[in-house]
């Protein structure tokens, strides 16, 4: 285990430690570094790590992203003092495909939660999402585990639609077809009921759903190959629309990589 503890006297105000993951850093003065942090118990909350960019400081080794820290901040308002991290290990680094998931994670985090909010569900999805990146390299568990955080952080930071009527108060039928309207739900799309059509002959542009898709979202089921599909396109529609329409970085460093390979 790895430790480090800062030095200089102690303020009166002390939390205790907590688990927590680094979300992103910069740079601070001259040696130091402003950490933003996902813990278990306080949410996204801010740290100085003092001496943090010395070649010798044992912070410098421990407060790196993606792996899982023991911490504790002392000190009083936003900006608090990292006193302690600990690694606690047992989560190997995303490679790959996995890496940039990891990162869309964090920057999601970074855009959607507000800081001292604390969300204890969200953390342990968060912490096995990033144990199942370290450990798979398969597209589709990848895939599978996006969709399963993403509905997660809508859910517990209560942007999650109603999934259980449309939009005429109407129960959701499986077999039926809807398009998400934003601020009023899902409208269901005429005739009825519309069996339920090959999603490569629908309209460009259009985010259309089935029934179906959304009775398993309700029910956090991710088994089905052509719910997650939809999944996908309602999720991305759900947090734009929460982030005001701002692109993520991560999706677009992930686009011109997608381009660069086929072009190579």
């Amino acid at each position: 285990m790895v430790t480090s503890r800062a030095g200089g006297a102690r303020s009166r105000a002390s939390s205790s430690e907590q688990r927590a993951y680094v979300l992103h850093t910069i740079a601070y003065r001259e040696t130091s570094l402003i950490v933003e942090l996902f813990g278990e118990r306080s949410g996204r909350f801010a740290v100085v790590a003092k001496g943090a960019k010395r070649p010798r400081s044992n912070l410098r080794a421990v407060v790196q992203l993606f792996q899982p820290l023991l911490v504790r901040a002392t000190g009083q308002g936003e900006l608090q003092t990292l006193s302690q991290a600990d690694w606690q290990g047992g989560v190997l680094l995303p490679q790959g495909q996995a890496l940039i998931s990891a990162f869309y994670l964090n920057e999601l985090l970074m855009r959607l939660l507000h800081r001292d909010d604390p969300q204890a569900v969200l953390f342990e999805a968060y912490h096995d999402t990033m144990r199942l990146l370290g450990e798979s390299g398969d597209g589709e568990a990848i895939e599978l585990g996006l969709r399963r955080f993403e509905w997660c952080l809508l859910r517990e930071t209560g942007y999650a639609p109603d999934l259980s009527q449309d939009t005429m108060s109407r129960p959701i039928d499986a077999e039926r077809m809807y398009r998400w309207e934003s601020g009023q739900g899902f409208m269901a799309v005429l005739p009825e009921p519309a069996r339920v059509a090959d999603p490569g002959n629908r309209p460009e542009g259009n985010l259309l759903l089935s029934g179906q898709t959304l009775l398993d979202l309700a029910q956090s089921q991710f088994g089905s190959e052509r719910s997650r599909q939809e999944m996908k396109g309602l999720m991305r529609r759900l947090l734009s629309e929460q982030m005001g329409g701002r692109p993520l970085k991560t999706r677009q460093i992930f686009r011109h990589l997608q381009d660069f390979v086929s072009t190579s």
